[in-house]
């Protein structure tokens, strides 16, 4: 069995789910149902989940402030969540679970087997890329953390010039830096980067258009870089990519 915590300040809410366990997640035990962060909290560090159910958007304290004074490494999390486009960019970005509200059965039923599988074989998780991140899309960050090889990298978002896909990962080109080797797909830059100034111009690039110099026309044409580089434009891009440089 997997012993979970539902963690959410709306009562029917909490129902909802644990009804939708019980009839559609036999394997899912709801040890506890909380009210709030502060029972959540002491209920984490008392009964010892092995999953947690944890609403984003409480009073006084929302789920990921909850993370953060908790050892979360010791448990699963799948986030639980009214449409919030700036948390879920950085949930997505960091390849984490999360259900919106109101909870579908299908994307439940798949998100506790990713959780059942990870649980006969759990890989460390580290929640600093999310937090991190969180900042970032509320606006108190102008640094992005990305995952390498090695491990975070804090990344200036006004230093990148270009992103460049590469297979599954992605690389980060710099102004007055090293390229940067990104764990990402260049689709989850998509999802992140704030599209009014990071455009995709082609299926393998995002530029930052305060780095472009220069747009030479053509088919589709190409940009000319502040590091010198061109980046085609494609034909199926260059109408939204010419609305944005226009507001430049």
């Amino acid at each position: 069995m997997i012993r979970s915590i539902i963690i959410d300040d709306e009562a029917d809410a909490r129902e909802s789910l644990r009804l939708l366990l019980q009839k559609y997640c036999p394997m899912v035990e709801v040890i506890s149902s909380c009210a709030g962060p502060e029972e959540g909290i002491l209920d984490i560090q008392q009964k010892k989940p092995d999953l947690v159910f944890l609403d984003i958007q409480m009073p006084a304290m929302s789920g990921f402030d909850l993370l953060e004074r908790v050892d979360h490494t010791s448990f699963q999390v799948i986030f639980v969540t009214a449409y919030d486009q700036y948390a879920i960019k950085a949930i997505r970005f960091s390849a984490l679970d999360y259900l919106l509200k109101p909870v579908d059965v299908e994307e439940l039923i798949s998100a506790v087997k990713r959780v059942s599988n990870l649980l006969t074989d759990p890989p460390p998780k580290d929640y600093s890329e999310l937090f991190h991140n969180i900042r970032h899309q509320f606006g108190k960050s102008d640094k992005l953390a990305v995952p390498t090889t090695t491990g975070l990298v804090f990344v200036d978002l006004q230093e990148i010039i270009y992103c460049k896909a590469s297979g599954s990962y992605t690389q980060l080109i710099l102004k007055g830096k090293k390229p940067i080797i990104v764990s990402k797909k260049l689709k989850d830059f998509t999802n992140i980067l704030d599209p009014g100034i990071y455009c995709r111009v082609h299926h393998s690039a995002i530029i930052n258009l305060n780095h472009i110099e220069a747009y030479v026309k053509g088919e589709g044409g190409y940009a000319i870089m502040s590091n010198g580089d061109h980046i085609d434009i494609s034909r199926r891009k260059k109408e939204e990519f010419m609305k944005l440089i226009s507001r430049l």
